[in-house]
């Protein structure tokens, strides 16, 4: 059976450093904002308004959290090359999910954030040398040491994998 909170399956840790995969992953990554940008193409408000599945975000929750999530994950590449194994701060996405912004503005506003920082992030991701990729950070919230490489890997499903979730309830109601 499908599980609708992971339309792609669960990210699965690169078992081997693999320099290729580098590259896909950045392309990954960089066309996450269009990627986004046509999911949500033509959703009017009730559209937006309405969860990705039944106790989950809606449509607008799910793009202001990839905005949130890839300025934090821009943050934590810079730390991660600028600074000896750098210690980072998770961020509640749940807590972030309601705040104001995340529930009433415009999913323009976060589309252009996330056209902004991929294009930024893409930018420092290309220019880094292999050895880059095998920096670490601590994560004080897995308790666990993160190398750049896993991380790129990770955010490259991660922007797959919520864009699913629309691309999924779009195809399911007709939209």
């Amino acid at each position: 059976m499908n599980d609708i909170r992971y339309p792609i399956g669960k990210f699965e840790k690169p078992a081997l450093f693999q320099e290729e995969k580098i590259k896909e992953w950045i392309a990954d990554i960089r066309q996450l904002p269009t990627a986004m940008r046509e999911a949500v193409s033509g959703f009017n408000e009730e559209q937006l308004n309405t969860p990705y599945r039944e106790g989950g975000w809606t449509v607008a929750q799910v793009v202001h959290h990839m905005a949130d999530a890839s300025m934090n994950a821009f943050l934590r590449t810079k730390w991660t090359i600028t600074e000896a194994a750098p210690s980072i701060k998770p961020f509640d996405e749940n807590a972030w999910a309601e705040t104001v912004d995340a529930r009433s503005v415009s999913v323009e506003l976060s589309l252009r954030l996330l056209e902004g920082v991929h294009g930024r992030w893409t930018q420092l991701l290309e220019s880094l040398a292999t050895e880059d990729f095998q920096k670490t950070f601590y994560h004080e919230g897995t308790k666990m040491e993160i190398d750049l490489y896993t991380f790129v890997a990770m955010y490259a499903w991660h922007g797959k994998h919520h864009t699913a979730h629309i691309q999924q309830l779009r195809q399911k109601k007709g939209w």
